[in-house]
Formats: C-alpha cells, structure tokens, sequence
C-alpha cells in the first residue's frame, strides 16, 4: 500500500503540471473554456456512455458506480491530441498532450468511494487577424491560456438489490487568462491588454443506477444523473502595457482598477445537466447503451470577458456506445480476453459565434488489454469535427490517441495464510 501512495503522489504532482495544456482549439475562448473531461477512457471509447458499470472500475462521471466497486482501483488517463484548423485565411495543425484524470476507489463493505484530480476545462488558443487595408497595416492577435482543475470525492452505496445511489462533491479551481494585442508594421513595441481570472468553488452531482436481470442471462441497465447550477467565484485583474515585439523590453505598464466597475469580483456559472440512459447486455460478454446529457448553458454570463459575437444557447450531446468480449474466460488466446469498445456522438455544444451554433461530432474505438490479476490497460482512439453551418469561421478537425491504465489492488481483506 506504500508503494502505491508513493505512485498517487507522483502523478498527483505531474497532473497539476499538465493539467493546463489540454487543448488547442480556437472555440476554447468561449464560456469556461473547453470541456476537456468527458469520462473516464473506457467511457469515451463508447461514445461517452456513463451507463455501464463492473466491479473492477470506476466510473468517474457516475459517482454511483461506487456502490459496485469490489476492489479498490487506482486510475490514470492521458492523451495526445491532433488539431486541423482550416478557414478563410489558411490552415494549421496544433497538437497538445496531457492527463486526463487520475482517481482512487476504494470499496468498503458497506460502501465505496473515491477521489482524484480532473482537468475540467482548458483554454488553449491562439487567433490573428491581419489588417492590410490600413497604412500601416495592423495584427491583432488574441490568445487565451490556463483552465479549471476539479479536486474530487465520490461515494456510492447499493440502496436495494438492483439499485445503487451516489453522490460527488468537487472543489474547482484554476486561473483563465486572455490577452488582446496589437502591432503596427514598422512599430517595434506592441500594445497588450491581459485580463485574467482567478477562479474557485464548489459544484456537486449526483446519480442513481439500476440494472435488472432478465431471461437467458440478458442484464437491463439505466441510469440518471443531475448536477444543479453552482456558482463559481472569479477574483480579477486586467492591465494595459507596452512590450517589445522580442518579449524582452516592457517600455509601460498600468493596472485598471477593477473596484470601480465592480468587475473585481464576479461570478461564473457551472451550468445545470442532466443525463439518462438505457442499455443491454450480458455480463462479460458484450454490452450497448444510449444516453442523452442535457446542458442548461442558455444563461451563461462573463461580465469581465465581454465577446460581442459570441451567445450561448442550452447544449445537447447523443452518446450511443457499448463493447464486446470474445471469450472472458479463454486459456488459449489473448486476444479473446480483451475488451473491445466502440462509439460515437453528437453534440450541439451550445456556443453560438455570429449566430451559428457549434457543433461537435465524433467516433471512437479501444481495446482494453488485460495485465496481471484484474489490472487493465486501455488504449484506443477518437476522431471528430468541430463546426458551424457559416463556412467564413474556423473548422476544426481532431483526433486524439488516449491511453488509461486501470490498476486492482485489495484492501482492507485479512489473510488466511502467512
């Protein structure tokens, strides 16, 4: 168990260092960022299909797939991630890598729970705008940089034989930083403006999972899951200066004083959701499920960072998934234990740029390659297209290698033999 404290403590600090470089797409400027968490790997390899629950992992997004946990679990994820930008004015590729999560679970006789760290959003972007109409000609460019982490704890219990509840309470925190700048052809300094947030606060979710045996060993699994609105204290400070276009020379500096427009202090809101699903299936066998997230997101409101051309509008995400095993129990091939998963979905993200909503669409596929004991690791790929219906505005195109490492330990159980 020492040892295994010694790994968490490892990759807690090696997340706070990634944490902050998950994205590189333009669209993160909006709202809180980009949501760059969307479930644990073998979730997202079903399409981000929370439904399904085992007794070997946990469910990150479903606290109360807790209450079915049998041993206690230690879980990584990490990505590399490929971005294609094209638009009017050219094209360009960004790539970024970071973690996902990294989770406990610890079953109890009574209960489970868990706890661990999660990139929650990131902003990652970098958008220039050439203005040769003018002498001099003029580039604005725009850059947004930082993110929210989520420090967590999930419990989950079986309520009834078939029925298990859960429950997660986060703490979020992180900094959000944008920075307009201007330069002027044969001008050696640039004007900046830097207006950044410091954010932190408490959200919470909660969930309900019921899975009933049916005929001919055929299991049926629903579930439903709602997070109301919280509301998120953002502490802020913005200043104007001058710099070198070499980045070392600050020729002037002024700080705006927040207080007298009230815009020191402000509040960001983490949006009502809610989720539900059915699926169906046979236990170490194969499973496929729907499921439907729902995002009140229609009332988002940054009073610091005012885009003109940017609404908001309730978002909608259609998740269809599920995976299969040839045979969980062979002695003679390998690869008839894996696990292989597939999905896709689509998301109508609810950010409108000049009235035309964003649209996120994706497929997945993995394996899940079984390692000593109960242990697994989980390796597969996502492929999807980010875009709106005004051909003048950006069109992302991404895929993403994802990696999770599931790994099964026993606590708490007494030895019979020394």
């Amino acid at each position: 168990m020492v040892k295994h404290g010694t790994l968490i403590a490892i990759l807690f600090f090696s997340l706070f260092s990634f944490a902050q470089n998950g994205t590189g797409s333009p669209y993160s400027f909006s709202g809180l960022g980009e949501n760059t968490f969307k479930g644990n790997q073998i979730n997202r390899f079903m399409g981000g299909v929370d439904i399904y629950n085992d007794s070997i992992h946990a469910n990150l997004k479903n606290p109360a797939s807790y209450g079915t946990l049998k041993m206690t679990n230690y879980a990584l994820g990490i990505n590399y991630r490929s971005n294609q930008l094209s638009g009017v004015e050219g094209e360009a590729n960004v790539t970024t890598a970071s973690i996902d999560y990294l989770a406990v679970g610890i079953p109890t006789k009574k209960f489970g729970f868990g706890f661990g760290l999660i990139p929650y959003s990131s902003l990652g972007y970098r958008v220039e705008s050439l203005n040769e109409t003018e002498t001099p000609s003029k580039l604005n460019r725009f850059d947004g940089s930082g993110g929210i982490n989520q420090v967590f704890f999930s419990v989950g219990f079986p309520l009834f034989k078939y029925l298990t509840l859960g429950a997660t309470f986060n703490y979020n925190f992180g900094n959000l930083t944008y920075r307009n700048s201007q330069f002027i052809d044969e001008v050696d300094l640039g004007t900046f403006l830097t207006s950044q947030s410091s954010v932190s606060g408490l959200s919470y979710q909660f969930s309900t999972n019921l899975t009933l045996p049916l005929k001919r060993g055929y299991e049926l699994t629903a579930m439903f899951s709602y997070s109301p609105e919280n509301m998120l204290e953002s502490k802020n400070q913005q200043a104007y200066f001058t710099q070198s276009l070499l980045g070392n020379s600050l020729a002037d500096a002024e700080e705006i004083d927040l207080s007298v427009s009230g815009l020191d202090q402000t509040e960001l809101s983490l949006s009502e959701s809610i989720s539900y699903g059915i699926g169906i299936g046979k236990p170490k066998k194969w499973f496929l499920g729907v499921q439907q997230n729902l995002k009140k997101s229609a009332n988002f409101n940054n009073e610091f960072v005012e885009l003109n051309n940017v609404s908001y509008a309730n978002g909608n995400q259609l998740s269809v998934g599920g995976f299969f095993i040839p045979n969980f129990s062979s002695l003679t091939s390998y690869w008839k234990r894996a696990v292989y998963r597939f999905g896709f979905r689509t998301e109508q993200t609810g950010v409108l740029v000049n009235n035309s909503e964003i649209t996120d669409f994706g497929i997945s596929f993995g394996v899940g390659l079984p390692m000593t004991g109960l242990s697994n690791t989980n390796i597969g790929f996502e492929i999807g297209k980010k875009e709106t219906d005004n051909n003048a505005l950006v069109q992302e195109t991404y895929w993403t290698l994802r990696v999770g490492f599931s790994l099964n330990d026993l606590w708490f159980i007494k030895r019979k033999y020394n």
